[in-house]
Formats: structure tokens, C-alpha cells, sequence
């Protein structure tokens, strides 16, 4: 059996499931298409395989310390291929400052470091490190992680720290975040079985709607349409998918919430 790696095979392959060329698929070539963006939409709202986990990689710059907000756009954020991306969930923030050429005297990592690993031979880095964990530890219980807000179809990441003072015009930040997988950029989704078979069921309802409106018309030879039958199959086969979705393909919530 041949791979399907493109669109319009993918649409060939779902119109011959419905019995095309040997029968007329009575619904037209946008309706297939729209129907085909809708299952794509489905697949990445529910699927594991339709999402990919990357960091990005942002230096700040005056935009962002003015907008007070990181620019998550397609049209700037690329993954590992140089595809762009659309980032959908971000769960992580990790800022990198250049703490080690820290200015303040008073800061007590200042005074460790000043102390202690002067010139790394004085201490030992072990020592260095378990202090730098406890500072951590405590932080994280007295301040808290960095609110941060994700607007998905705004494409802005909101992190809720004091812009120019805890971070600085040039500053390091990588987001974990988690993107949509395009069949554009990655063919083998055109594959997909359950793909495959939820846009063919979605392209025999419309074929039943179109159908249902013909109803009791007699055709030459006493030919009946039976659209309502197509329609309800088709209603019934999309149940069916998506319930099989939720059930072996979808991810708890909780993993986004990880």
C-alpha cells in the first residue's frame, strides 16, 4: 500500500473510501477541503503525536522590556527544522542572567563568590554548589516560580516579573513550550489512520447534508436518495472516533498542567 505524504493524495484517498470514481461523492471540492482542515484541527487539539516539545531561545531586547511581553508569533519562533512553529501551551520559563558579574556587593551570592571562589582554587565547588541549591530552595519558597501567562491566539507570553529590575535589556530566555505538528512540514501525517478515516467520515456527513435536501426526489428509473441513511452512518462513525480519541490518542490534563 502506498505512503500517502501529501495533501491532495490524502483527499484522493478519503473521496476512494467513499466509493469515488466508481460512485459520485456529491459534495463539493471546498467542502472536502474544509472538511480536511477540520479533522487536521481535531487531530492537533486531542492527539499526543500532534504536539512537539521544544525551548525557545529568546535574548530581550528594548521591544520586549517596552511591550513588557515575549512576541511568540509563527512568523518568528521556529523549531529544531527550521519550521516555523505555533506554540500552543508554555509551561516553563528558565531565565539565564549573567549573575556571576553581578554588581551588587550586597547580594549575598556577591559576597559568596567574592569569598570563597575568588579564584576557584581557595574553596572547594562543592560547597559553592550545595549553597547556591539552598539559596534556590529558599527562593522558591519564600518569593515562588515567575507567574507567567500564555495568550494562545494572541501569540504573547506574559511573565509576571518586575521588567528591569529582576531582568535586564539582554537577558537570556528559554520558554518550554509545546507546538502544533503541520502535515506541511511533516508529511507523515498525512498517514495517519485515525487522520485518515475522521476526514472521510467528516466528508460522508456533508455528503448525507447534501443529500438530505434531495429527499423523496425520484430519479429517472425510480432511483430513491437515501441521504439521511449516509448522514446517520457518518454520525455515528464520527462518535466513534472520537470517543476511540479520547480513549487511546488523547493525554490527561494533568500532563499539560505538569
Amino acid at each position: 500500500m502506498a505512503t500517502i505524504t501529501t495533501r491532495q493524495a490524502f483527499k484522493n484517498y478519503c473521496l476512494r473510501r467513499l466509493g469515488f470514481p466508481v460512485i459520485d461523492i456529491n459534495v463539493d471540492d471546498d467542502q472536502v477541503e474544509d472538511r480536511i482542515d477540520d479533522a487536521i484541527q481535531y487531530w492537533q487539539d486531542y492527539h499526543f503525536d500532534a504536539l512537539q516539545k521544544l525551548y525557545y531561545v529568546k535574548r530581550l531586547d528594548a521591544t520586549d522590556m517596552t511591550n513588557r511581553y515575549i512576541n511568540l508569533d509563527p512568523s518568528v519562533t521556529v523549531d529544531s527544522q527550521n519550521n516555523h512553529v505555533n506554540i500552543i501551551g508554555v509551561t516553563r520559563v528558565f531565565p539565564i542572567t549573567d549573575a556571576i558579574s553581578s554588581a551588587n556587593m550586597f547580594d549575598l551570592r556577591y559576597q559568596l563568590r567574592l569569598n570563597e571562589l575568588y579564584d576557584f582554587t581557595s574553596a572547594s565547588y562543592i560547597n559553592y554548589t550545595l549553597t547556591m541549591q539552598h539559596l534556590r530552595s529558599l527562593e522558591i519558597m519564600f518569593t515562588g516560580e515567575v507567574p507567567i501567562r500564555f495568550q494562545r491566539h494572541m501569540h504573547r507570553l506574559f511573565i509576571d516579573w518586575n521588567w528591569g529590575a529582576s531582568i535586564q535589556e539582554g537577558a537570556v530566555v528559554i520558554a518550554e513550550c509545546y507546538a502544533l505538528i503541520k502535515p506541511e512540514d511533516y508529511e507523515a501525517v498525512w498517514n495517519d489512520r485515525w487522520l485518515k478515516q475522521y476526514a472521510t467520515a467528516l466528508i460522508k456527513r456533508t455528503w448525507g447534508a447534501n443529500l438530505k435536501k434531495f429527499a423523496g426526489v425520484q430519479l429517472p428509473g425510480g432511483v430513491m436518495l437515501n441521504g439521511q441513511q449516509i448522514f446517520d452512518e457518518a454520525v455515528e462513525e464520527i462518535k466513534e472516533l472520537e470517543l476511540e480519541m479520547g480513549n487511546s490518542y488523547e493525554l490527561p490534563v494533568d500532563w499539560y498542567l505538569n
